[in-house]
């Protein structure tokens, strides 16, 4: 059984109104369904693994990040309990709360793997992998190098769309990152651009060993259609996904809105399509906010994938 089939409780709802202005984007993708509730349970018969030392957030400044917080807003892991939270439990900039699953996070060692044309070229052994995708110039390859600290593990370039393949890097010889291409505006073939769509979609609905996918978001721009409509697909898929608000450290002069406020417009558009909140954290490259505490995220979900895997 697939792990998401186990993490995810789905149910139908309306389809997302985009009767309200948004900018408009020059993607042709289509993922026009109902968002569908994603929310993670207790796991029942398998006990957590012991939490590392090394792994526990700052707790003044959990504290302080998260004072009046309100429980109903909280992503909530498995082993812990709605009632149970306190403020100190909550990642730093983000609606994440650290469960009996997290553990080691630190990454020791990457290894690029290879680059796939076809999902069903996809390395077939059992790690446990966590999709990257978003906007072609949302950052996905800067976020890769910073989570693992290498300048040049993942492609950067100035010209978005340049990623067209699905990319795995080995993770301490237990896990991938998988870079996938990014959708928007492809600086890319137009032959490349259409068939994102199925190209994507393909890998996703046939990964057995995906544990969630990380949806970056740019927070230095208004919530854009294209990245609704893919989190619409994956959530009606039951994909289990976490938002990852990129750029962060920009502060717009003028026009345009600071980054808090643009995050706070789109948790608003899509909470109302979810039961359970998303987990979302906010990021940046350049000054590192967040690493390390989605890489505590990612060692809860990973962690629990690994127990709960039959």
């Amino acid at each position: 059984m697939l792990l998401r089939n186990r993490l995810l409780n789905p149910q139908n709802f309306p389809v997302i109104n985009f009767s309200s202005p948004l900018p408009s984007s020059s993607s042709s993708l289509s993922f026009l369904r109902p968002l569908s509730v994603s929310s993670l349970h207790a796991p029942t018969n398998s006990s957590p693994p012991k939490r590392s030392s090394t792994a526990q957030p700052n707790a003044s400044a959990s504290a302080a990040a998260a004072a009046g917080f309100v429980r109903t807003a909280l992503f909530v892991p498995p082993g812990v309990s709605r009632d149970e939270v306190t403020a100190e439990m909550v990642l730093p900039g983000s609606n994440i709360v650290v469960g009996p699953y997290a553990g080691e996070a630190r990454i020791k060692m990457v290894e690029f793997v290879k680059s796939s044309a076809r999902a069903r070229d996809c390395p077939k052994d059992s790690r446990p992998e966590f999709a990257i995708l978003g906007r072609s110039n949302v950052g996905k390859s800067s976020l890769i190098n910073t989570l693992v600290r290498k300048k040049d593990v993942a492609l950067t370039s100035k010209k978005p769309g340049k990623t067209q393949l699905i990319n795995h890097f080995l993770i301490n010889k237990s896990w991938y990152i998988v870079d996938l291409p990014g959708y928007g505006f492809a600086n890319a073939p137009e032959s490349a651009r259409m068939d994102w769509s199925s190209f994507t979609k393909g890998y996703f609905l046939n990964r057995d060993t995906l544990v969630s996918a990380l949806l970056l978001v740019d927070s230095s721009i208004p919530p854009q259609k294209v990245d609704l409509d893919c989190a619409n697909w994956l959530g009606r898929n039951n994909i289990g996904m976490t938002f990852v608000f990129t750029k962060c450290d920009k502060i717009k002069s003028g026009k345009g809105k600071r980054p808090d406020d643009n995050i706070k417009h789109f948790q608003d558009m899509i909470s109302k399509f979810y039961q359970e909140p998303p987990p979302w954290i906010m990021t940046s490259s350049v000054s590192g906010l967040g690493r390390d505490e989605l890489l505590l995220h990612m060692s809860q979900l990973r962690n629990y994938w690994d127990n709960e895997a039959v």
